[in-house]
């Protein structure tokens, strides 16, 4: 791994004697790059701002960390859909790889109930459904990048549907 990654012999094993190892290692701190990804477009305190129940300020929270994700923190996105595949091959990596996922929906969940959902578990699952195929169909399929606005749009029309708004 040491000579791929262009480092001293021994580099690596300073911090993770196997490959399931730093695995767990990238996938830990790809979580802590996602986090402040998401937390740049929260308060400073890490929730919802006030007034985040209201379709608009929910559909530009939700518009803003997208948008983010497909540009700025582009190759974030894309290392999470890596470890993604891998998790899909080892166990030791795939129970981590849904803890981080259950706190993401958890999320997604407590912002469509604050925003009028009857059914906010499964319009939760329907959500991240709908963001995963924007955000993979952006950085590594068609490549189109939708803007701002047009997220903004998208979500609105989401929420309102999913609100009953």
């Amino acid at each position: 791994m040491d000579e791929a990654a262009g480092l001293p012999p021994g580099s690596t094993s300073n911090h993770a004697r196997t490959r399931a190892a730093l695995l767990e290692l990238a996938l830990a701190r790809l979580t802590e790059r996602e986090q402040a990804v998401y937390a740049a477009a929260m308060h400073p305190g890490g929730e919802m701002p006030e007034g985040a129940g209201e379709v608009a300020r929910l559909a530009d929270l939700l518009a803003r960390t997208v948008h983010a994700a497909i540009t700025v923190h582009r190759e974030v996105t894309i290392a999470r859909y890596e470890l993604a595949l891998e998790a899909s091959r080892r166990p030791e990596l795939r129970k981590i790889y849904d803890e981080v996922g259950r706190g993401i929906r958890e999320r997604v969940i407590a912002a469509l109930t604050a925003a009028g959902s009857p059914d906010p578990v499964r319009h939760g699952r329907q959500m991240v459904a709908y963001i995963e195929g924007l955000l993979f169909d952006a950085v590594v399929g068609a490549g189109e990048v939708p803007t701002l606005e047009e997220l903004g749009a998208a979500f609105r029309e989401l929420i309102r549907v999913v609100s009953g708004r």
